[in-house]
């Protein structure tokens, strides 16, 4: 069955960070032309590991996490991301460990309510302790970019991140599908994908103009920090870790969590007063010997 949706838009980096949008050209005197080879393609990928942890990439359609998030730019410009687009600080993207490329996520700043659409076109961050790297601009606008990092809620978008995964592997390219959602709050139905052909239908009034992103302001719940050692199905293994954990460290509680699967009692150190004493924690607690920690936002 034809799909119908749009990535008629595109941004163009410049030094004052405009918007830029592009359509899709049919051939000449053709109502249809075929879909040529775009940059970047649909990319899940195999297992990887870093530093001695692996990371499993998974189609997911269905995801949130909260977590830090920090971003990044000047160092990667202009070099291939994991799935073979050309890295741009002033496009709306990010790096995920995970998730299918591309994909899109909404990013939710929850120091301050600013929320953000953004495109996972690379692997990353691989620094412990954070769950996304966003580009330079998503960071500039989610406001954190002079701060380095920030707490935030990561949510895939499903039906959208569908579409995107079907154009993806039909050869379109996907680059400024997060333009147009952060315009409209939708796809813009503008094209048909079927048998590897696109036809061009009309496209809104607005679409090969210069566009502004329009950042959504959210209210937001205080959260706090916490170095995560371990989470366990049998309270007393818990409690022996923070017996033995209270031997360092002042603060180590347990937060009971009941879900489908039972009940799991989580082991941590916290509240923590920000990220760099988080970071500090973590590198101590991996340190003692605790791979596996993690810093997580509750």
């Amino acid at each position: 069955m034809a799909m119908m949706l749009s990535f008629g838009l595109s941004l163009a980096g410049c030094a004052q960070t405009q918007l830029a949008a592009h359509t899709i050209k049919n051939l000449p005197g053709n109502k249809r032309s075929v879909v040529q080879p775009a940059e970047g393609n649909y990319k899940v990928g195999n297992p990887y590991k870093i530093e001695g942890k692996v990371y499993t990439p998974t189609e997911k359609f269905t995801h949130s996490e909260q977590g830090i998030s920090s971003w990044y730019g000047p160092g990667f410009h202009g070099k291939r991301t994991a799935n073979g687009e050309i890295f741009n600080k002033y496009d709306l993207t990010a790096a995920h460990r995970t998730l299918q490329m591309p994909s899109l996520v909404r990013v939710t700043n929850l120091e301050n309510g600013r929320s953000l659409v953004v495109r996972v076109n690379d692997r990353g961050p691989f620094a412990r302790g954070r769950v996304l790297d966003v580009s330079e601009r998503a960071a500039e606008l989610l406001g954190y970019k002079n701060k380095g990092t920030a707490k935030v809620r990561v949510d895939v978008l499903e039906e959208e991140s569908r579409i995107l995964a079907e154009a993806a592997r039909q050869g379109l390219d996907t680059r400024g599908a997060e333009i147009a959602y952060n315009r409209d709050g939708k796809l813009p139905i503008s094209m048909t994908i079927d048998h590897g052909y696109i036809q061009t239908a009309a496209m809104g009034p607005d679409v090969s103009k210069l566009q502004t992103v329009r950042v959504r302001n959210v209210p937001v719940a205080p959260t706090n920090i916490f170095v995560q050692l371990g989470a366990f199905s049998n309270p007393e293994n818990a409690q022996a870790l923070k017996a033995r954990l209270a031997r360092q460290y002042t603060n180590v509680v347990i937060k009971n969590v009941t879900g489908s699967n039972g009940t799991f009692y989580r082991v941590r150190v916290g509240p923590l007063m920000d990220v760099a004493t988080a970071d500090q924690t973590l590198k101590s607690v991996v340190d003692l010997g605790y791979q596996t920690a993690m810093i997580v936002v509750d």
